[in-house]
């Protein structure tokens, strides 16, 4: 998806057969998922407090991505009449899924809320509250759960971005205002021989 978002700035980026690009947008991914690893595993409570409810809320909005696919396949490939099989679970992903990303997000409860945890923390902090060994640890605590609450919240506008992108496509050739063709990379024979495998 970076390739092919980047691809637009730079053309052989969009190419999937172009080796340097596929190494490039690869790393990026990997050293971006590194980076949020290795945070987790600074983190004071061991990281799975943090990682797990980003896991399950990026987790399930992929799955609606996956429905937002499945249904463009179904109206391009004229089956609009199949096209509830994908959008009543759509829906269901979406309405959940957005509402418990926005409680992670937006929470009062410092339990539940990243943003309130950090504030909580960073209170406790400016009030003196946590003892001078504890200090570098509620640093990270703090920049873990803003961390969490940016990518939450990026998922968040990346899925939005998708899901409206796809209503756009559905009602314009639903509509016939757009033309409803399926632009696939053209099938590539093997270069290996038989006899190679």
């Amino acid at each position: 998806m970076l390739q092919d978002l980047l691809g637009h700035v730079y053309r052989p980026l969009g190419r999937t057969s172009w080796l340097p690009g596929v190494i490039l947008t690869s790393a990026a991914i990997v050293l971006a998922w590194g980076y949020f690893l290795y945070q987790r595993v600074r983190d004071p409570l061991g990281g799975i407090n943090s990682l797990w409810p980003l896991f399950g809320i990026a987790n399930q909005l992929l799955a609606a991505i996956a429905l937002c696919v499945a249904t463009t396949i179904f109206i391009k490939m004229h089956r609009a009449r199949y096209m509830w099989i994908t959008c009543i679970p759509l829906a269901w992903l979406v309405t959940v899924t957005f509402t418990a990303a926005y409680q992670k997000l937006f929470s009062a409860d410092p339990r539940i809320g990243f943003l309130a945890q950090a504030d909580g923390l960073a209170a406790a902090f400016q009030a003196g509250q946590v003892g001078a060994g504890r200090a570098a640890e509620t640093q990270t605590l703090i920049f873990n759960a803003r961390l969490d609450a940016a990518v939450c919240g990026l998922f968040l506008l990346l899925v939005t971005t998708i899901l409206i992108d796809s209503v756009r496509i559905w009602v314009g050739i639903l509509r016939g205002t757009r033309e409803a063709r399926i632009t696939d990379t053209p099938f590539v024979l093997s270069r290996l021989r038989p006899e190679e495998l």
